[in-house]
């Protein structure tokens, strides 16, 4: 699978709430980051149960808007509704994915305001 074909898997999977297919594209040390620098999960461990509880939402959906990809380097525009604290909202994010041997091995999120 090319850089570009392993980031729309695993937005499928996540737009599916399919937890396992999701980790299955996710490195074992793979780091999940706000961007530019602020760890939010360290290891696939940590990524499972950050989502697991995402995938609990129940109008959680990613929509991407446009990608760019340069070598294994993979940036998606997307729109995502969740269910926050205070209530349902959405959001665009920009996401930025390294992908290594197949796998995501960094990415760094970039989250506008709530609508």
């Amino acid at each position: 699978m090319n850089p570009s074909e392993v980031v729309k898997k695993q937005l499928d999977a996540y737009n599916a709430k399919d937890l396992e297919a999701f980790m299955s594209l996710w490195a074992e040390d793979a780091q999940y980051f706000a961007h530019p620098s602020t760890l939010l999960a360290n290891g696939a461990a940590a990524i499972r149960e950050r989502h697991a509880v995402r995938f609990q939402e129940p109008n959680l959906h990613g929509e991407l808007i446009s990608r760019v990809v340069l070598g294994n380097t993979v940036v998606d525009h997307e729109r995502v509704s969740r269910t926050f604290p205070e209530g349902p909202a959405t959001v665009e994010v920009v996401a930025i994915y390294e992908v290594v041997d197949e796998k995501i091995a960094q990415a760094w999120f970039i989250v506008g305001p709530r609508k």
